[in-house]
């Protein structure tokens, strides 16, 4: 479907001020953007939105990057909307639309959505061989009569808040690191799958997520969690990884929910990943793995206490 097909059975009630970006993960770089688009919106008696992708263009200009993501777009499309934009319109990525120069794609925008004005990272860049910079905006602006206004990018302790930034924080499971620079826990979301058993067999049940294979993971090891379900929080122990002491070879996300003993097979869970204890260790015997179970049980009731 071409950019124009896509914007056509879209008709808001005013006219528009507009955000454009992938967003991936709404960190909190995203949300200082978001915050002066809701803020300039309601000045201006305009429509706050934001135009995101459902492909990442990197993944599309170079397809063999495998670039996962730090959120679904229903959960981007969610955290978008937490913020208080009005309108969220999700693009597809085409080698079309990559193609597209910027003056053309912000035509489209003023003729489809009535945008008066574009609210964007210092970073941004927009159209074919990313011509339609900051400067290349403004002048557009000047000539298309509408806005541009430029917001600085958000630092912690000195260091720019990225997607990038939290992609590699993530790949070492610093999740100190993640969520402070999310402004929110980083989370997994999926239905509950049937697994090995193996935790059962050791006393400790376990829900076998079944997560999206675009889904970006921390570093395999054990964390302490919140686990959400059916409008009830619980403490958790969550497995990332691929078991070496089994073998398995399959990598997995399994939580052990503390103090449960109902079924949650082929439910929806949500888990809140709050620190890493340890990386994955291929035990000796299951006795062993047992005494480890134990003890990361006791450091997750620690640090989810103070997490309450």
């Amino acid at each position: 479907m071409s950019l124009e097909e896509e914007l056509a059975g879209l008709s808001p009630k005013k006219e528009t001020l507009l955000s454009v970006g992938v967003f991936d993960g709404v960190h909190l770089g995203h949300k200082h953007l978001f915050k002066q688009l809701t803020r300039q919106a309601r000045e201006q008696n305009l429509i706050s939105g934001v135009i995101t992708f459902k492909q990442h263009p990197q993944e599309v200009l170079s397809p063999q990057t495998k670039l996962r993501f730090l959120t679904s777009l229903e959960q981007r499309i969610r955290l978008i909307k937490n913020e208080g934009v009005k309108i969220v319109i999700t693009l597809s990525f085409t080698l079309e639309l990559a193609q597209m120069n910027a003056r053309q794609f912000v035509s489209h925008l003023e003729k489809h959505l009535g945008m008066r004005g574009v609210i964007i990272g210092s970073d941004f860049t927009l159209g074919r061989n990313r011509e339609g910079n900051i400067d290349t905006l403004r002048t557009l602006g000047q000539t298309m009569d509408f806005s541009v206004t430029v917001v600085p990018p958000a630092t912690i302790h000195g260091e720019v808040v990225s997607s990038t930034a939290i992609r590699n924080a993530l790949a070492r499971g610093d999740m100190k690191k993640v969520n402070d620079m999310f402004g929110h826990y980083f989370n997994l979301e999926g239905h509950v799958i049937t697994g090995s058993s193996r935790g059962v067999e050791l006393g400790f049940p376990t829900a076998n997520l079944n997560i999206d294979p675009q889904q970006a993971l921390p570093a395999d090891g054990v964390y302490a969690t919140w686990s959400y379900n059916d409008n009830h929080a619980y403490q958790s122990v969550t497995n990332i990884g691929k078991r070496p002491t089994f073998g398995s070879g399959e990598r997995t996300v399994e939580v052990h929910i503390l103090d449960y003993q109902g079924n949650l097979y082929r439910q929806e869970l949500k888990i809140d990943i709050i620190e890493r204890l340890r990386g994955e260790k291929k035990f000796s015997t299951a006795e062993e793995l047992k005494k480890q179970i134990v003890e990361d049980i006791k450091q997750s009731r620690i640090i989810l206490k103070g997490e309450n």
